[in-house]
């Protein structure tokens, strides 16, 4: 296949938190920006928008509404994703999690689950340790949905003073970090 040919990768980003226009939607959104100016195509999955039903693992997936089966469509379709949690008591929001956890859905592709697509993490906390720990969990996610992680993650601590209650980030050396990691993610989808 030549350069010229190439299909122009899909991103997904998944994330945000149940409280309006939450700082991880923020750098979210700032991430896929990144991806669309390395020439990717890019979705933004809101979970505040999106509202999952509690993933049950006795539930098929034809229990659901529709909107579960497009989100795994969406999921299985992305050549590679972007997550954005609040950290919440040191680890992923629920909402997140629960999100997640709907990927078990995927264990049965070829190949299963996430198997060898990047996966790009964001974590944003009111404190200082949080936003670490709770990457560490995304990253052990990852790892669990057979996704590789892109070295280049951002744990924002203390999110309340790097975005304004206008939704801008006021640090631009972390949005530049941002769109980097959308950037560094297009580079490995486009290794395969």
């Amino acid at each position: 296949m030549s350069p010229s040919s190439k299909k122009t990768p899909f991103v997904l980003g998944i994330g945000g938190g149940l409280r309006g226009e939450s700082h991880s939607l923020v750098t979210l959104k700032a991430a896929l920006e990144g991806a669309e100016k390395a020439g990717a195509q890019t979705e933004l999955l809101d979970l505040q928008k999106l509202r999952l039903p509690f993933y049950e693992p006795v539930r098929t997936l034809s229990d659901y509404p529709g909107e579960v089966k497009d989100f795994i469509e969406k999921i299985a379709r992305a050549d590679g994703y972007v997550w954005s949690s609040p950290a919440y008591h040191g680890t992923v929001s629920g909402v997140v999690k629960n999100a997640l956890d709907f990927m078990e859905f995927l264990s049965d592709g070829n190949p299963p689950y996430l198997d060898g697509k990047p996966v790009g993490l964001i974590s944003t906390a009111g404190g200082t340790m949080a936003a670490v720990t709770t990457i560490q969990a995304l990253m052990h996610t990852a790892h669990a949905l057979r996704a590789w992680v892109v070295p280049l993650t951002i744990p924002i601590p203390h999110a309340w003073k790097v975005i304004d209650k206008e939704s801008h980030i006021k640090d631009p050396d972390i949005e530049n970090r941002l769109k980097l990691l959308g950037q560094e993610l297009v580079k490995f989808i486009s290794r395969k």
